[in-house]
């Protein structure tokens, strides 16, 4: 996700401190106060709790007087990006065809930061409705570290961003599987950019499976990252490969042209 460059006298310091107090509320920490929102931004308590008192009087947080919490309102931001942005309409006819030939579930992710962000998957289909602990749901983000779709846009790094987000970004143990030693992610990432494809076990939750493919446009940039997400006890991982990464590969190929 390529970020803008601005000068600083362009940069206005009140929307960044007010983002920055909307993202500190996240799947941990639903409901924040004063104190915790200034620990989660580098606020001081007093602008925190100015922030939080604005964002409720523009309807994007609710309150009992002490907590906050967010209000539907911010679906607003998401449902806009949902209805107008590009990406997301031109992979959701694929995703559903796949999933409707397969019966799993296929996701089309971008990479932001430490995470990745689900941007359109396919309907259900017969595919099992739980398979990621928070959901597969449309705008949920996944540490990029330990997934097959993170795996494959850090490949699509160049080697000194690359280099740069593994020193910036600690690698949090999620599982007994999860790999977290630098070194050993730049290998798996090495061969992730010569395989093309990355198939990741078990290592953001247990009995999850994902494989995936990357997603460029005609110019060779890589776009998005699209997957399959299968239980291990319903497909190994020698099955997932062979009967899946044939279909992502070629979806990848007759999407070229639209991205």
């Amino acid at each position: 996700m390529t970020r803008v460059s601005i000068a600083k006298s362009d940069l206005i310091e009140g929307m960044v401190r007010g983002m920055a107090v909307l993202e500190s509320f996240d799947t941990e920490r639903q409901r924040l106060n004063a104190t915790l929102t200034a620990e989660r931004t580098g606020l001081t308590r007093a602008a925190a709790r100015r922030h939080l008192l604005t964002l409720a009087h523009l309807g994007y947080l609710e309150t009992d007087g002490s907590y906050f919490w967010l209000a539907p309102r911010v679906l607003r931001l998401s449902g806009s990006y949902l209805a107008s942005a590009r990406l997301p309409r031109v992979l959701q006819p694929t995703l559903n065809r796949l999933a409707a030939q397969t019966q799993q579930s296929f996701s089309a992710v971008v990479l932001d930061g430490s995470e990745v962000v689900i941007v359109a998957r396919s309907g259900g289909y017969g595919a099992p409705s739980r398979l990621l602990a928070y959901g597969v749901h449309l705008g949920a983000r996944l540490p990029a570290h330990p997934t097959s779709t993170g795996r494959v846009l850090l490949a699509a790094l160049p080697p000194a961003e690359l280099t740069a987000w593994l020193k910036s970004h600690p690698l949090h143990r999620l599982t007994p599987h999860t790999i977290t030693q630098v070194a050993l992610l730049r290998q798996v990432i090495a061969q992730v950019r010569l395989d093309d494809f990355c198939l990741a076990a078990q290592e953001h939750e247990l009995d999850v499976t994902a494989l995936a493919v990357p997603l460029r446009n005609l110019q060779g940039h890589t776009v998005a990252a699209l997957n399959v997400v299968a239980s291990p006890r319903q497909m190994d991982e020698a099955s997932l490969q062979r009967d899946m990464l044939p279909l992502l590969q070629e979806a990848a190929r007759e999407l070229r042209g639209l991205l």
